[in-house]
């Protein structure tokens, strides 16, 4: 039977780990010849591993052991001429590319020094330009382009937060520049029946997230907090009980866009809501924004207004401390109702 993406070709960047290589791996499942280019370097303001040697290799194995084609070369996305060097060999490999993934990507927050947020633009934002900006004269009906936000990009407070200094907010603005990029470019592109899309995925179990830096920004009340220590706060961000989710599931919505299914989807920003969401028995329910927002009443009502003043007098650091008390209570007033149901 033949797949989904049978004799298409697909151009995905940052191929070498995390979400880039589930794209390769995927598409190449359901028939898709890859072209992978990625960096295969460390960058200095990024204090998490990055693609390396014999990662790019692990991804070109696993595209071969499902039966795929793969053409891995080495290019930076910041530099659009090492882009176009790769997108050249590809159409002489494959002779096509039908398939555009934008999602090489970087969260610089190991310093707060302003080289962050330049690397942070260049690489998420300034790469997405490149990327489409070397693929789409190749592109003809039927081509899809997909590009990789983040739901930092469609919160509040990610741009201008003090906590997560000049890379984080490089990155919130990089995202949140994807959100109308998608928008706009998809009107241009449309009268050659042209598809271009986005996904904002929340927390990923990749490197991005699972990391030093990031688990202080969440647990700056410990000095060297553990995946142990995050996970609660993690859990309560999203509106399903889950701490993050697995590279493979944003992968099957890029192969769900990249396929004749989605034909006629385009311009659509697919979010996912970076929340957090309680359930209290007798009242309206909790929904909380990290930038402060308030929402729901009682308890969560209460909880929600000390947030947002907490943020506004002493700055997202406080409000995450709260954060914790949210969590901490939230786990105590449920092991009272489970001992409340035992007696009764």
């Amino acid at each position: 039977m033949a797949g989904r993406l049978e004799g298409k070709v697909a151009f995905i960047t940052g191929a070498a780990r995390g979400q880039g290589k589930s794209h390769c791996i995927r598409l190449a499942q359901e028939g898709a010849k890859i072209i992978a280019p990625d960096l295969c370097a460390d960058i200095a303001t990024v204090n998490y591993d990055q693609g390396s040697d014999a990662d790019f290799a692990d991804t070109v194995a696993q595209v071969q052991a499902v039966g795929g084609e793969i053409l891995a070369m080495k290019a930076d996305v910041r530099e659009r001429s090492q882009l176009k060097a790769a997108v050249d060999a590809g159409l002489a490999k494959f002779g096509k590319i039908d398939i555009v993934c934008a999602n090489a990507g970087i969260l610089p927050i190991k310093s707060r020094d302003t080289q962050s947020f330049v690397d942070a633009m260049d690489v998420d934002f300034g790469g997405v330009l490149n990327t489409v900006g070397v693929t789409l004269e190749h592109l003809t009906a039927g081509a899809s382009i997909i590009l990789t936000g983040s739901t930092a990009g469609l919160i509040e407070g990610s741009v201008n937060n003090p906590v997560l200094g000049a890379g984080g907010s490089g990155y919130g603005l990089a995202k949140a520049f994807i959100v109308k990029y998608t928008e706009v470019l998809a009107l241009q592109v449309a009268e050659k029946m042209i598809r271009v899309n986005a996904i904002h995925p929340t927390n990923c179990n990749t490197n991005l997230l699972h990391n030093e830096d990031l688990y202080k920004l969440f647990r700056p009340d410990i000095e060297n907090p553990t995946r142990e220590d995050v996970m609660p706060a993690f859990n309560h961000f999203q509106a399903m009980p889950i701490p993050y989710i697995e590279p493979v599931d944003i992968s099957n919505a890029v192969l769900w866009l990249a396929s004749d299914e989605a034909r006629y989807v385009t311009g659509v920003d697919q979010r996912g809501r970076w929340r957090l969401r309680e359930r209290v028995p007798g009242r309206t329910h909790v929904e909380l924004r990290f930038a402060g927002g308030v929402a729901g009443a009682g308890l969560g009502g209460w909880l929600a207004e000390q947030v947002a003043a907490r943020y506004i007098a002493d700055n997202t650091r406080r409000s995450v401390v709260l954060l914790k008390q949210y969590v901490e209570l939230t786990e105590r007033r449920r092991a009272a109702e489970a001992r409340r149901a035992r007696a009764g």
